[in-house]
């Protein structure tokens, strides 16, 4: 009966918010029938959708829990809005509000960039500190989890000086957890293709923002077989964003590709990483120590 009537706080709560529609595949609607979907972001194009996971009692009137933002990969050319799904389930029977957002990718509409992208994932970080008491959130607890473009979109928002027309600290995380991530997109690096012109890729490469001092705490994970991304530019990115006091960790998988960490690639990666990821935030005080962990060892 309690559940219930957590259930039923909780609908009444963040009706305020706008609804979105189910995604349209069966598999996609399998994989979000626990989330709570909500427009976001009216982009020029569509309506933009998070879709959230929350804790189980997860009362928004009296919760100031942390929040996970997901920011999906696929090069900026995907949708693949439900990658981490199966981490946002885990996260948020952690105790964390969790996001996986929808952003604007190339393959939707040719004349989509990483810039759009990046106006998107500003515009979900101003939805969670606008709504943080809606959804019961603390907006000084938001974390970025991505992997490839999305990583890349994370590493934007912790590192560039300004987005768009805003001062860049409006949007930096509190902590970053990110795999196979996009560091470095000038000619010297990884997809700067998708941007329209060297100096574009290279004004929105997190490359060419560090070493800085005061840059959230990072978790990096990436496959010493990523033929996508070398891990040699993660090396290079993760020894300079670690310089002027900043927290930055990389662990490197031998013999893994560029989806090494996915739920529905490799198991034991995904349980690695998973569980690596949960003690990183756990390190910072953003969750509480899992009671189970001693006995998954």
């Amino acid at each position: 009966m309690k559940n219930k009537s957590t259930r039923s706080s909780l609908f009444h709560v963040i009706d305020q918010l706008v609804k979105a529609p189910a995604i349209g595949e069966a598999r996609e609607q399998e994989l979000l029938k626990k989330a709570h979907s909500f427009i976001y972001f009216h982009s020029p194009e569509k309506d933009l959708a998070a879709h959230f996971f929350f804790p189980p009692g997860h009362e928004p009137q009296s919760a100031s829990a942390p929040v996970i933002l997901f920011l999906h990969g696929g090069m900026w050319d995907l949708s693949m809005a439900t990658q981490f799904v199966p981490h946002a389930l885990h996260f948020a029977a952690r105790g964390a509000v969790c996001m996986c957002v929808e952003y604007r990718v190339a393959g939707e509409n040719n004349s989509n960039s990483p810039v759009d992208a990046l106006e998107d994932t500003a515009m979900a970080m101003v939805f969670l500190r606008k709504n943080a008491a809606i959804l019961g959130v603390d907006p000084e607890k938001i974390v970025l989890g991505g992997s490839g473009s999305g990583a890349h979109l994370a590493l934007c928002c912790a590192t560039l000086p300004e987005i768009g027309k805003e001062p860049g600290k409006h949007f930096r995380p509190c902590a970053l957890f990110l795999f196979s991530p996009v560091v470095n997109t000038t000619s010297k690096g990884v997809g700067g293709e998708s941007f329209i012109s060297e100096e574009e890729a290279k004004h929105f490469s997190p490359s060419e923002y560090v070493p800085q001092a005061g840059l959230p705490p990072c978790m990096l994970y990436h496959g010493k077989n990523d033929r996508l991304i070398p891990v040699e530019l993660v090396a290079k990115f993760a020894k300079r964003y670690g310089k002027k006091k900043n927290r930055c960790e990389l662990i490197e998988f031998e013999g893994a590709g560029h989806t090494f960490y996915n739920y529905n690639s490799h198991q034991q990666n995904y349980e690695v990483t998973l569980r690596s990821a949960d003690a990183f935030l756990v390190s910072l005080d953003i969750l509480e120590p899992d009671p189970l962990a001693n006995e998954l060892q």
